[in-house]
Formats: structure tokens, sequence, C-alpha cells
């Protein structure tokens, strides 16, 4: 096919680049949007009272399963993210915090997400592919999700919009779980990952982690 016939292809593209771009300082300047109320009712209450976040599962964008028990006793941040958002960038924050607290417990976990701005419409593949090549994101990448209340919601949305009373109203909102899967903190997506307040938040949680007691040695054996 030739460049000319593909230009078209490349031009509604680029707009689209643009208008998430714009749409996402836009919601940064004035603040509106980024969090949205949970619609809490009692029969959530009742699902989700006596569960953690380790009781969850998830699909990575491989389309490997995983089950969050694999992370019990670890602290969890879980951000919606999307490719084509003004707070895109905020995955040089979400990689840096990772790179420094991983060896401390905590797991970081992106959860690509189309429900705003439509910003995030590209295969698993189109994402990761981004993700790894601008900026470097080697923390979980799981499947795309809906955060938004309703019969599409991902469950693990359900779950943290049951336990705080807030979803993300925009992309890269963030939510801080502690080691005992039940405390949870909520950030909305004008909070930077990289400022000092949200690192000292990290910090906190990750001095929850209990160190791993190393094995016990073996006696000696008579010789």
């Amino acid at each position: 096919m030739s460049a000319r016939n593909n230009a078209p292809g490349r031009i509604t593209n680029l707009r689209s680049r643009v208008a998430g771009a714009i749409a996402g300082v836009a919601m940064a300047a004035v603040g509106i949007a980024c969090t949205q109320s949970m619609p809490v009712t009692d029969e959530l209450r009742q699902k989700w009272n006596d569960k953690t976040m380790f009781d969850l599962k998830g699909k990575t964008l491989d389309g490997k399963d995983v089950a969050f028990a694999d992370w019990k006793g670890k602290a969890v941040l879980v951000v919606n993210v999307a490719s084509r958002c003004g707070f895109t960038p905020q995955y040089n924050g979400l990689q840096a915090i990772h790179e420094a607290y991983k060896d401390k417990g905590l797991i970081v976990i992106g959860f690509p997400c189309n429900d705003f701005g439509g910003q995030e419409p590209g295969t698993a593949a189109d994402i990761k592919s981004f993700c790894s090549s601008k900026y470097g994101v080697d923390f979980a990448m799981m499947s795309k999700v809906s955060v938004k209340p309703g019969s599409e919601q991902s469950p693990v949305y359900e779950f943290l919009g049951t336990k705080t009373g807030k979803l993300p109203g925009w992309n890269f909102c963030k939510y801080l779980i502690s080691p005992d899967g039940k405390t949870i903190e909520f950030f909305d997506s004008r909070v930077d990952p990289g400022s000092t307040a949200f690192k000292s938040a990290v910090e906190k949680a990750t001095k929850q982690v209990k160190p791993v007691a190393a094995p016990e040695k073996a006696p000696a054996a008579d010789v």
C-alpha cells in the first residue's frame, strides 16, 4: 500500500493522540472527574466483606492466569493505565517506584483501560510494545479491563471500589494496598507517583511487609 493511501490512517491516529493528550492535560489542570463514586450496595458489601486483595485473580497481557495469592503479604499498587493520555508520562514514575521498592515488597500492577477518552484502544501486543519501548516498563501488566460500575466491571475494581467507595474517574488513578490486603489508600490521576507524598505512602506500606525468614540450617552430619 502506498504512503499516500496510509496517510488518512496516520492523520486519524495523530488526531486521536493529540485529542487524548489535550484531554488529559485539561483534566490535570482543572481536576474534573478524576474520581467517581462507587455505588456500594448491601449485596456488594456482603460479597466482599471477608475478602482481601489476595483472594482475587487476573490475566496478564500475555493471557496467563495470575493468582494474587502469590503476592500475599506484599504491598500492592494498582493503576489503571492508558497509552494516549496526558498522564501517560506517569509511567516513568511508576517504573521508578517499581525499581526502588520491588526488593522491599512492593508489587506494581498496571491495568490497561479504555474507559476514559478512548485512550487505550490498542491490542495487548500494542500496549506491551508501547510500554516497553517508550517507558521501559517491566512491572506486571494485566489484560485490558473496565473499571466503571456495571456488568463489565473488573472484579478487581469492584472489590477496590466497594472497599474504598471510590473508582477512577480518569486514567492513572492509584490504589495502594497494604500487606494485609484490606487497608487501601486511593490517589487520583493528579497525584504524581514521583511526588514526595506518594513515595512516603509507599514507604509506609512497604515497611509493613514482613521479611521472609531464612530457612533453618540442617544440623551438621556426624563424621
